[in-house]
């Protein structure tokens, strides 16, 4: 018992040091105007559930989905790479975003679907191991761009992130709480080279 308290207190500090070092990591390479990013051949879209568990639209599904026409339509990207989980026969992350995009007038032939982006890193990892870039835009919500890009530029990706309109009720503060730990993660997994769970043959994004 007696070693518990100072265990809690180095990991208390070790959590607060992570997060500060990839926020801080972020600064200049994160943008909310679109207007102001610079043009890249492709957007790196972080997938997301389309539904809640009680059945309503994900508002970070849909702020990805405005976030990501946004950029296309100005011009800022020009195919999308959409990375996503579909471990499950009935759940897709990918084709949800894919056939939302085709809805809002996006063009078939632009997106490129990652169907092995189980987390963050195995999506960051992956645009360059098997869609051979080194370059591109991330589109999330703030929080995740930041500790993607953290993720991107470890892995030699340089990269840039555009933030999708974030979520602020009571399923918002459990998601960044539940941040500070991944961040940690992400800190982790970069200190002991943590590679994606699956590669595969490459996919040319033209």
């Amino acid at each position: 018992m007696k070693y518990f308290f100072p265990f809690s207190v180095f990991m208390l500090f070790f959590i607060c040091c992570t997060n500060n070092t990839i926020k801080k990591n972020a600064e200049n390479h994160i943008f909310s105007d679109a207007e102001k990013i610079q043009k890249n051949k492709v957007g790196l879209v972080l997938g997301t559930s389309k539904y809640l568990k009680n059945g309503t639209i994900n508002l970070y599904f849909k702020y990805r989905i405005e976030a990501t026409v946004e950029l296309f339509k100005n011009n800022k990207i020009e195919y999308i790479l959409i990375s996503g989980d579909n471990s499950k026969v009935d759940y897709d992350e990918p084709t949800d975003f894919k056939n939302e995009l085709i809805s809002q007038g996006i063009p078939e032939a632009c997106i490129f679907l990652d169907y092995a982006g189980f987390r963050t890193l195995d999506s960051v990892v992956r645009a360059k191991a098997v869609f051979g870039l080194t370059n591109f835009t991330l589109i999330s919500q703030r929080f995740h761009n930041e500790r993607a890009l953290y993720l991107a530029q470890k892995n030699g990706i340089n990269a840039i992130a555009y933030n999708a309109k974030d979520v602020s009720n009571k399923y918002g503060i459990k998601v960044t709480i539940r941040e500070y730990f991944a961040r940690t993660k992400a800190f982790i997994d970069i200190l002991f080279k943590v590679k994606p769970k699956f590669l595969g043959p490459k996919i040319t994004i033209t």
